[in-house]
């Protein structure tokens, strides 16, 4: 097949925890079994560092030469990037995928280089370290005390198609190393006590662990997403726990920490908000727990839904949880003849998910027995209670009749009328009262089987009582809509408190943005600002979000229409679009808030530019007055024709000249170099650097007495650059030190950088005043300033170490003075060495 109209080719990386684990050896070992498969394998480049069971390995598979590439007197092995695809195999092995390219090749990194043979259709096996991975190279340099130098972008590594983790027990590691298959015998005592250290390969281990369970995560999340799954699949622990916002709340949160903790799984927490009254909480009750779920790790969702167990139930699904933890209930066993609950109801329903029903301290306190509308089932049973109810009261009457009179056995009736309008309201109520009445007349009014009433007492009986059931169930109806309207309103405020909480917590837009589309179960939601008829997406969550109003479901304008609030998804009802305004003015608010504190950090930097200029007219109108004063006496005295000079008095005049312009020169030069830096335009060229030769020119330059000491003589690092900042610093030191300056060059302790230090032996530099002598026009002990600065030395010089990818602080000098240590990276060859060998 033409390499041309090949697909796309397939990357395959082997991610190791460590250097030695053997990632190098199973990538052959999978060449070698595709190669004898009849695969067209071909090694790009494979590094063994000496181990000879990874060379044995290589043995039999074609290699394409390398590419020698000369840098500054030296000569460095690359793979060759074009050999690779005019070859054009099946199957590539391109090692260390985070490696730097030498300068002068096609790209920087050898990922792009990957990128590019994928490109061509050649699928790569390739290898990689966890502490390569950019998202971790804090963290692994916080564990192992080793910041890494070549680092790789954590997507390159996620789109791999294959990711095989390449795991061994810290022990055998070391044991390994012990029996020098990964280093040499030289390097074996260092590498056991610094990185391969027990607990360093315990931490690594993990972290690639918990990084590659994180990538399979977002894979099996696309995957469900793509194919519409909301069945539970327990590829991942999570445990989703249910509150209500009581008092039981806490302690569900604690028991659901610690089962989520036992199996290492994510904590999720759920609040359902529903229209006919979820236990209500106070600001101060959800504020308290949000601080507790914080704690954790977690945050609180709320979502809307009258039917409380299929709400968490659709929640828990589409979250993909595993374990779902409810309180158990409060509600009495003769109400749950009625209303199983919602445990019970979660419990039927909930599939795959494990449920746990979890004891509390508030399930001792019962509710009001007589608060009997709250069961779920109270509707359609009434209507058959209005029927049934008057059977029973009659019939229970009939043996009771030789001695009740009618008004004792109207009473009765009454009560049964009184409970179905309780329970049913008003329609319940006349329906019973309807039936009491025939049966009251049927079969205890004269005369007896007959609906004929003799008795006129009889009749008003059945009348008041009829009036009294509909009087009744219209009160508690009245009642029952009002306390529905009290708990739509503590619903509303419910949501609105939330947000408005966010809000004031200065809460991200997208994160705002989110919660509305949990709350309302919708796909996504955007925030547009309108400029007449112009629709700008400031923020939006969700999969296809919607960028104008026509794309939307659901529209809610804000700000008097400059901004809406677009939702996707299902249709948001009247009662819900109330709340949702409001909503949308306080997303609205946070987004003006976001805008307004962007104009407010410009404002600052320009304040801040204002400063700087207002500092920098300060200390040069002196500054430069001075040497330009010198100057200027010492040419009018030359020039003067009054004035008649010797050769040595002509002489000291001409020094003070030449030294009031170098004065000058180092002042606008400096002043030259704070504004690039500021500017940001300072663009350093980094090359392998021979240090000796910056430091004696910098020497030869300045006219300092230094002693100089070489410990260590190369460096990444821009020549050019580092003269300058060298020369503030010696500069500095001389002037301020007291005598000799010493500079002295070596390796850092853990070998993975090159130092400088410029050692005085002056008063020192307090520790409070370490950070401010960085600062531009600051100087330590300004008040004795002798005019030769305005305090920009070390803070260009910092600049210029930072732009090069080093580091300047400040240390003690042993026995007294200032020693400040310069950091920079080594040269390529020895940072390539020190990564691959940890």
């Amino acid at each position: 097949m033409d390499p041309a109209a090949r697909p796309r080719g397939q990357l395959e990386v082997f991610l190791g925890c460590a250097p030695g684990v053997g990632k190098t050896f199973e990538m052959l070992d999978r060449a070698q079994r595709l190669a004898a498969d009849g695969v067209d394998v071909v090694i790009g480049i494979v590094e063994s560092h000496g181990r000879e069971d990874t060379a044995a390995k290589a043995a039999g598979l074609e290699t394409i030469p390398r590419k020698r590439v000369e840098y500054r007197g030296a000569v460095l092995d690359e793979m060759d990037l074009d050999a690779v695809l005019a070859r054009a195999p099946r199957v590539v092995l391109v090692d260390e995928l985070a490696h730097s390219n030498a300068p002068g090749m096609a790209h920087a990194k050898r990922w792009q280089d990957i990128d590019t043979i994928l490109d061509a259709g050649i699928d790569v096996l390739s290898t990689v370290n966890i502490q390569h991975l950019e998202s971790l190279n804090d963290v692994v340099a916080d564990i192992t005390g080793v910041t890494q130098r070549e680092t790789v972008p954590d997507d390159v590594v996620r789109r791999a198609d294959q990711i095989e983790l390449v795991d061994i027990e810290p022990q055998s590691l070391r044991r390994r190393l012990s029996e020098g298959k990964v280093y040499g015998p030289e390097r074996v005592d260092g590498a056991l006590a610094n990185f391969f250290r027990q607990g360093n390969l315990t931490a690594l281990r993990e972290l690639a662990l918990l990084w590659l369970a994180d990538r399979v995560d977002e894979k099996l999340a696309d995957y469900r997403a793509a194919h519409a799954i909301t069945d539970t699949w327990e590829a991942r622990e999570r445990v989703v726990v249910a509150i209500t916002g009581g008092a039981e709340s806490a302690a569900l949160i604690r028991r659901a920490r610690r089962i989520a903790s036992r199996s290492s799984a994510e904590l999720l927490i759920v609040r359902v908000v529903r229209g006919d009254g979820l236990t209500p909480s106070t600001a101060v009750e959800m504020d308290d727990l949000r601080a507790l779920a914080a704690g954790f790790g977690a945050t609180i969702s709320t979502v809307i839904g009258d039917d409380i167990p299929a709400t968490l139930l659709e929640y828990a699904r589409g979250v993909n949880a595993t374990q779902l933890v409810l309180g158990t209930s409060r509600r009495p066993r003769w109400q749950r003849l009625f209303d199983e609950g919602v445990g019970s109801a979660v419990v039927r329903d909930s599939g795959k998910i494990d449920v746990h029903m979890v004891t509390h301290g508030e399930a001792s306190r019962r509710r009001n027995p007589f608060d009997i509308r709250t069961t779920r089932f109270h509707r359609p049973l009434t209507w058959v209670l209005a029927v049934v109810l008057p059977g029973v009261v009659a019939a229970v009457l009939v043996p009771l009749d030789p001695y009740l009179g009618v008004a004792s056995k109207s009473a009765a009736f009454t009560i049964g009328i009184l409970a179905v309008a309780l329970l049913g309201g008003v329609g319940a109520a006349v329906l019973s009262a309807l039936v009491s009445g025939v049966l009251l007349n049927l079969l205890f009014t004269s005369p007896r089987y007959t609906l004929t009433i003799s008795d006129p007492d009889s009749l008003i009986t059945i009348a008041v009582m009829l009036v009294t059931a509909v009087a009744v169930a219209a009160l508690v109806d009245s009642a029952n809509v009002r306390r529905r309207e009290a708990a739509q309103a503590n619903r509303d405020a419910e949501l609105l408190s939330a947000f408005s909480s966010a809000v004031l917590g200065d809460a991200a837009v997208p994160d705002l943005l989110d919660r509305v589309r949990e709350t309302y179960h919708q796909e996504s939601v955007a925030v547009v600002r309108r400029e007449g008829r112009a629709e700008d997406s400031r923020a939006c969550v969700g999969s296809d979000p919607p960028t104008t109003t026509d794309a939307a479901s659901t529209v809610c304008e804000a700000s008097g229409g400059r901004y809406a609030l677009l939702l996707r998804g299902p249709e948001i009802d009247a009662r819900d679009r109330t709340v949702l305004s409001a909503v949308a003015n306080q997303v609205a608010a946070a987004v003006e808030r976001d805008r307004l504190a962007g104009q407010a950090a410009e404002a600052d930097e320009i304040a801040r530019t204002d400063e700087l200029r207002r500092a920098l007219l300060a200390s040069v109108s002196h500054d430069l007055r001075t040497p330009l004063a010198a100057a200027k006496a010492s040419v009018s005295s030359l020039r003067s024709p009054d004035l008649a000079f010797d050769a040595a008095d002509t002489s000291e005049l001409l020094a003070t000249i030449e030294e009031s312009l170098d004065q000058l020169t180092a002042l606008v030069g400096n002043l030259l170099d704070s504004s690039r830096l500021a500017a940001g335009v300072v663009a350093p060229v980094l090359r392998d650097t021979y240090l000796p030769e910056v430091i004696h020119r910098v020497v030869a330059v300045g006219g300092h007495d230094v002693d100089i000491e070489v410990g260590y003589p190369w460096a990444r690092t821009d020549a050019g650059l580092l003269e300058r900042a060298l020369a503030n610093l010696v500069d500095n030191a001389a002037r301020h030190g007291g005598g000799r300056v010493r500079i002295e060059t070596s390796r850092s302790g853990d070998g993975s950088a090159c130092l400088i230090r410029v050692v005085d032996r002056g008063p020192g530099i307090p520790l409070s005043e370490r950070e401010r002598v960085f600062r531009p026009f600051q100087q330590y002990g300004d008040h004795g300033r002798d005019g030769a600065g305005v305090g920009l030395g070390l803070s260009v010089a910092n600049g210029f170490i930072e732009a090069m990818g080093g580091s300047l602080t400040v240390a003690d000098t042993a026995g007294g003075g200032t020693t400040m240590v310069v950091e920079l990276p080594l040269t390529r060859a020895e940072a390539e060495s020190e990564a691959a060998h940890g």
